[in-house]
């Protein structure tokens, strides 16, 4: 699992794939207290995520974008 925190003082974090055709597909996890909010950057998607916001945000990439390649693996 890839999750890129950008240490932010907002609490944000981002999960990242690319489709098949070459497209980055971003979702964004901000967090407020033990709430958390996912976002797609791409459609616009949104989702509330006490557990497992990174999951949830991989399984969106996948399913809605068919965005699986993780760039952070080798």
């Amino acid at each position: 699992m890839s999750e890129n925190k950008s240490g932010n003082s907002n609490n944000a974090s981002k999960v990242s794939r690319w489709d098949q055709h070459g497209r980055q597909h971003v979702v964004r996890v901000q967090r407020s207290g033990v709430q958390r909010t996912i976002r797609c950057d791409t459609c616009g998607w949104r989702k509330g995520a006490q557990f497992l916001p990174w999951l949830k945000a991989q399984e969106h990439l996948a399913e809605a974008h068919q965005a699986t390649v993780d760039p952070a693996a080798s």
